[in-house]
């Protein structure tokens, strides 16, 4: 009886310790299943003549990604010109590549990605996560006997001038010439959405429909060639969306830059991979693309007139100071700290529609929370 009762009680116990093996796992992939749900997905867009387009945003380009919001996705770019410019490529080249798309602009842009939930009036958020270049840049300026508009001092420049760097990307540098080197800071020149049907840029070909293409030249509130070079990986821009499904471009990679682009191109370079997550964001509502960065929050402001690019970036810091709710501002209040401690810097003077951006420091918002 007593050997009986011991059978029986082991048989309970086994039994309950089945059930508890089974509960631990149905919780566990409970919560593997969730994980897995929880994970973005990850997508890779290579450079190819077919999904880059040469110095043009064309709304009705077929889109070459699809992906969810809040996805992360590897974007590779090529250089100039549908990689026309390379190691060795001469002056005359170089010009007369430049005279090959009339009214577009020399940049190749990867693209579009199409952002499923984005509709106009939401905010496509681009979380710039890592940046890697490829191996070479170059810089250059076109000879000012021949495009006399084009660099801030294109008449004291008659000659063109081109010079080609190996980029050390394991130590982040390049050889300007013995004796001096170029830290490595690399940003998108261009980072776009589908354009703004409102966008008073020329269209392809001299068109009057506000759908036609829009020229990577000028950049405008869906971001494009705005030279920001802020932009490096870590960093968020935040801008309007004006079609649906947003409709990403990224490109004119740049591996360094300083504040006004002077002779017209950076240290130019392409990427091996541009790692960005777009978030669809229809809590906000913007007019002009802003960007925050570990340290600062950034406004923007675009105009063919530098001083109305100035108005129009002190106009969107004034805005920002006013909705942000760390400390209540009134707008004069607003006013007043950003002439403080706002420090508005010349983003470039050499993409016909010229940019100012307006640095806001985040170490002034001293209240805790």
């Amino acid at each position: 009886m007593v050997i009986f009762r011991m059978k029986k009680l082991m048989i309970t116990v086994l039994a309950a310790l089945n059930l508890l093996f089974v509960a631990n796992l149905t919780v566990e992939s409970a919560q593997a299943a969730e994980a897995k749900q929880a994970a973005p997905k990850r997508h890779k867009l290579p450079a190819t003549l077919e999904t880059t387009q040469w110095g043009w945003l064309d709304p009705n380009e077929s889109p070459k990604l699809t992906v969810d919001s809040g996805d992360i996705v590897s974007v590779e770019t090529m250089m100039h010109s549908h990689d026309k410019i390379q190691p060795g490529t001469t002056m005359e080249e170089i010009v007369a590549l430049r005279k090959a798309n009339p009214g577009g602009g020399p940049h190749s842009v990867t693209g579009p990605i199409y952002v499923n939930g984005a509709e106009p009036g939401d905010v496509m958020e681009i979380r710039i996560l890592s940046i890697t270049p490829k191996a070479f840049g170059f810089n250059f300026n076109l000879p000012g006997k021949e495009f006399p508009t084009i660099g801030a001092l294109a008449a004291e420049f008659p000659e063109g001038f081109v010079r080609y760097f190996n980029l050390d990307w394991k130590n982040r540098q390049a050889e300007f010439k013995p004796g001096i080197t170029i830290d490595l800071k690399p940003f998108p020149g261009v980072l776009a959405v589908g354009i703004d049907p409102d966008d008073p840029s020329p269209r392809k070909g001299g068109a009057k429909d506000a759908m036609a293409p829009v020229s990577t030249l000028r950049p405008w509130k869906n971001g494009s060639n705005m030279d920001l070079n802020e932009l490096q990986e870590g960093s968020t821009i935040f801008i309007p969306v004006f079609l649906k499904g947003g409709l990403i471009w990224v490109g004119d990679a740049h591996c360094r830059q300083g504040n006004g682009e002077f002779n017209l191109t950076a240290l130019e370079c392409a990427f091996r991979e541009f790692v960005m997550q777009p978030i669809v964001r229809k809590d906000m509502k913007l007019e002009w693309p802003r960007i925050e960065t570990k340290t600062h929050w950034i406004s923007m402001g675009l105009d063919e007139d530098l001083n109305k690019a100035t108005v129009n970036a002190v106009r969107e810091t004034v805005d920002f100071l006013t909705q942000q709710k760390m400390v209540p501002l009134d707008r004069y209040e607003a006013y007043s700290l950003a002439s403080i401690v706002a420090d508005c810097r010349v983003t470039q003077v050499v993409d016909i529609r010229k940019g100012v951006h307006c640095m806001i420091p985040k170490s002034v918002f001293t209240k805790k929370k």
